[in-house]
């Protein structure tokens, strides 16, 4: 009689025929939900004042950014940031009826306009910007603050 002698069967190689189709569904998945930053700062990064309430933003999709500090290129002043270039206070107005001319007519009662001031700003840049951002009819205001004790900002 013939002797027959048991192959040893090891692990089964791992099938990695699907693992393209894995990497590029990831791929697209990253592209599709990544978001970039939409504004360049033409100031310097403004430094938050902080408060002892704050209250996070809902939707952030509908809101407007005006961003107010020092310019990066050392004129003096405050400089105020529209989108991504440096605007005075009369193109506040253009800015908010574009913003709203972006939106749905459902929407335009929801946007919010949030001023990222440096605390190191002037108190009458800021009130130009609320008496102007009045006058369109832009009435709900934010301002970006860091989550502190109010006494941080004084020195």
């Amino acid at each position: 009689m013939a002797k027959f002698g048991k192959k040893k069967k090891g692990m089964p190689a791992v099938n990695t025929a699907a693992l393209p189709d894995i990497v590029f569904m990831l791929l697209f998945f990253f592209m599709v939900t990544t978001v970039m930053r939409e504004t360049e700062l033409k100031i310097l990064t403004p430094k938050l004042p902080s408060a002892d309430q704050v209250k996070k933003l809902e939707k952030k999709s509908l809101v407007s950014y005006i961003y107010v500090g020092k310019a990066k290129d050392g004129t003096p002043g405050d400089k105020i940031q529209l989108n991504d270039r440096i605007s005075s206070i009369d193109e506040i107005r253009s800015f908010i009826y574009a913003e709203r001319a972006q939106r749905s007519e459902a929407e335009i009662p929801l946007l919010t306009t949030s001023i990222k001031a440096d605390s190191e700003s002037s108190v009458g840049t800021i009130t130009d910007i609320k008496l102007e951002l009045r006058d369109v009819n832009a009435l709900k205001v934010n301002y970006s603050t860091v989550k502190g004790s109010a006494m941080d900002n004084i020195k």
